[in-house]
């Protein structure tokens, strides 16, 4: 390479892939911070850059001239290469990447949207299709913050679960970063951000001195130590009594409950003494269980058990003074569905 073309390709600017390459992007165009709030919000409302009462002639000149080409950088973060509707109003994105790899989000009913936080995962839960690949990537805050962008564009967002593709914890400083954009710039109200995660004690240390205070949701699925040994092969050895203890102290901190996510198999952890023992350990906690029946991931050995069987564990932890509830999946008649995501056609890394 001649030293020309070095020099040139060394002016050029760092792509984008988190907030804070977004961030100093727009402080080397002579952005303040007025003009990179103003930025920020308009992209993730979906807007043009120059929108609002901060009109271009207000903005510093050589952001204004940077303006189309940062507007269609932003785009590449994720555009949606398909999308299916299914008949509750859910949307599941097939999301193409800058550098070609994809990722799946989907707009929920009630104004929610399920963002990725990985390309692939490293987890390996029997029941999910997302980890069968394993972990191909992670996904850069600006590309999570991106998801929201690309969805708002089609209809309204005001809540945003990280429950897609990936393990947050395993992404965890983009995943928070994240967070924080969209709980200030993003205006989304913090509890109305759920962080979901099979369970890892650097979240229990970090969360709580995120000015951003995300609500949790706890994959739990089993309350025996080797049953969720081999349901999530991949998760941090944490033993659910503890894993339980440690998501309290951050409910009592946030005030809001914790969410325990519980994919119900057929014969594996729908017993009675799955039961009792979950009533041991939520009893008097600031916690609701959700319990999710199976979504068809083609496992032969996997199976959903009769939704009477749901409904009568529900009504049995009522009874001994815990919250719960059995949730039907959304997104289910397009492959949307919890455990269902996996990114069609992502190429083999």
């Amino acid at each position: 390479m001649s030293q020309p073309e070095a020099a040139s390709q060394a002016q050029l600017p760092r792509p984008l892939r988190t907030v804070d390459d977004l961030r100093q992007r727009l402080r080397a165009l002579g952005a303040k911070p007025c003009h990179e709030r103003r930025i920020l919000r308009a992209w993730l409302q979906a807007k043009p850059l120059d929108s609002g009462p901060m009109r271009s002639n207000a903005l510093p000149g050589p952001l204004v001239a940077a303006l189309p080409t940062l507007t269609e950088e932003l785009g590449r973060l994720g555009r949606a290469s398909s999308e299916h509707v299914g008949a509750d109003a859910s949307v599941r994105f097939l999301i193409d990447l800058a550098d070609n790899q994809t990722i799946e989000a989907v707009l929920l009913p009630r104004d929610g949207l399920c963002v990725s936080s990985q390309v692939g995962c490293a987890v390996g839960c029997v029941f999910c299709m997302t980890g069968r690949s394993g972990l191909l990537r992670q996904l850069g805050s600006a590309e999570i913050a991106a998801q929201v962008a690309l969805a708002r564009s089609r209809r309204r967002v005001d809540k945003v679960v990280f429950m897609g593709m990936g393990e947050p914890s395993h992404n965890l400083k983009n995943v928070l970063d994240a967070i924080e954009l969209l709980g200030t710039e993003g205006e989304i109200a913090h509890k109305k951000l759920v962080f979901s995660t099979v369970g890892d004690r650097r979240v229990f240390e970090e969360l709580p001195k995120r000015k951003v205070k995300p609500a949790l949701a706890i994959s739990l699925h089993t309350s025996r130590a080797e049953l969720r040994a081999r349901l999530l092969p991949h998760a941090a050895r944490i033993e659910p009594a503890e894993l339980v203890e440690l998501a309290e102290e951050y409910a009592r901190l946030t005030h809001y409950p914790i969410q325990y996510q519980w994919t119900l198999l057929e014969g594996i952890n729908d017993t009675d003494e799955e039961l009792e023992t979950i009533a041991r350990l939520l009893r008097g906690k600031f916690a609701i269980m959700n319990f999710i029946p199976y979504n068809d991931t083609g496992s032969p050995e996997l199976r959903r058990p009769p939704w009477e069987r749901g409904a009568e564990l529900v009504r049995q932890l009522h009874q001994r003074g815990v919250l719960a509830k059995l949730r039907r999946s959304a997104g289910q008649d397009i492959d949307g569905a919890c455990g269902q995501l996996r990114a069609r056609n992502t190429p083999s890394p």
